[in-house]
């Protein structure tokens, strides 16, 4: 455990090498990409974290919620505590865009950040940005309306996520939809939505970074919408290549054997 501002934050270390950190996706917690820890934790010591506010890292005052700025500085304190050098970094999609605010805060701390499909309107023209901050707004609404279960359909669609024909590897860890996950999923929602919608990163600050920014997509990820939108963007912001991925947005649960070697690879390189 680590004591933050504001939060207790419940952190794992896996395996042995050089620091390569996971900042999870959607109500992803420690345990989210536990296969693809697995399979890193060979030649990495991997590090994952529950984000303040879901699961075992708790909130000193509940009812404050948490900032974009919160969930930064969390990244920075749990690094420093983990390691003194430059370490690498996985962020997918919420995670990549605490990754790039560390990229531009705290450059020291990382040398490589594979940013998947970051969900960062600042990256997108104008209208654009505008559109799909509308549609987080939209979602927590029909969150609230109707509950989960339809917010799932949207937040799929918005994606690009398809939750039924989804293309897995095989021997999966099976991760149900219990308790503990309907409760992330509802931080994620009603506070994390509003923390990406307010995101204040000056995405032109990016160019100036030392850190390696890797942006990366999802093989089957739509070109139309907005995390693989957002991820063509960056590349164009730092005029470097976005390296594809196995899988669509959740690449590194439903294949994490392919995924983790295409970690390696691009680590390598």
């Amino acid at each position: 455990m680590l004591r933050t501002t504001g939060a207790t934050v419940y952190y794992e270390v896996r395996g042995a090498g050089p620091v390569l950190l996971i900042s999870q996706s959607g109500e992803g917690d420690a345990d989210r990409t536990a296969d693809l820890v697995r399979h890193l934790a060979a030649d990495h010591t991997v590090v994952t974290y529950d984000r303040r506010g879901l699961s075992r890292s708790v909130l000193d005052d509940p009812g404050r919620g948490a900032t974009m700025a919160d969930h930064v500085d969390d990244v920075h304190h749990l690094l420093a505590a983990v390691t003194d050098r430059p370490a690498s970094m996985l962020g997918c999609s919420f995670g990549a865009v605490i990754g790039l605010h560390l990229a531009v805060g705290h450059p020291e701390q990382l040398g490589t950040l594979i940013a998947h499909e970051p969900v960062a309107p600042s990256l997108l023209p104008a209208a654009e940005r505008v559109r799909h901050v509308r549609e987080l707004e939209e979602l927590q609404d029909l969150y609230r309306a109707r509950g989960l279960a339809d917010a799932f359909a949207g937040i799929a669609e918005t994606l690009g996520i398809d939750p039924v024909a989804q293309d897995t590897e095989p021997g999966l860890t099976p991760r149900p939809l219990d308790d503990r996950r309907r409760a992330g999923f509802d931080f994620f929602i009603r506070n994390d939505f509003t923390a990406i919608a307010r995101d204040t990163l000056d995405v032109a600050t990016l160019r100036d970074t030392t850190v390696r920014v890797i942006p990366a997509f999802g093989r089957t990820t739509p070109r139309h919408v907005f995390d693989h939108r957002c991820a063509q963007e960056l590349a164009a912001l730092l005029g470097v290549e976005a390296r594809e991925f196995p899988g669509g947005h959740n690449g590194n649960t439903t294949h994490p054997r392919a995924y983790a070697t295409r970690i390696r690879e691009l680590l390598a390189t």
